[in-house]
């Protein structure tokens, strides 16, 4: 079962026992459910929301936090004697999807 799911205003492609890094969420452990899926795809049936699909959650797991390599910004203009550098680095949260869940009275939009 493949899932696209909305997470933090951007979207994934998701299975179960998938490992995702997505933006920092607010929670630091436990368990989270996701309820914005936009596609879900069974093994020759595809539902598309519009824009969400009812009764569709993604449940996961998290990891943890981590920070991402740090990306240089530098700035320059030449013959100004102008030279700014500045660093910056994301942090990430690790989920690992547990389990996609359907219910069986999902009707795909006409």
């Amino acid at each position: 079962m493949l899932a696209v799911v909305e997470i933090g205003k951007k979207q994934y492609i998701v299975q179960e026992d998938d490992t995702i890094k997505v933006q920092k969420l607010k929670d630091q452990e436990g368990k989270v459910i996701f309820d914005k899926v936009l596609v879900l795809s069974n093994d020759k049936k595809i539902d598309i929301g519009a824009p969400y699909l009812e009764n569709v959650t993604v449940e996961a797991e998290i990891e943890g936090e981590f920070k991402d390599k740090k990306v240089i910004i530098y700035k320059y203009k030449r013959r100004k004697k102008y030279r700014k550098k500045q660093g910056h680095r994301q942090t990430y949260t690790t989920l690992k999807i547990t389990r996609i869940a359907a219910s069986s009275s999902q009707n795909s939009p006409k």
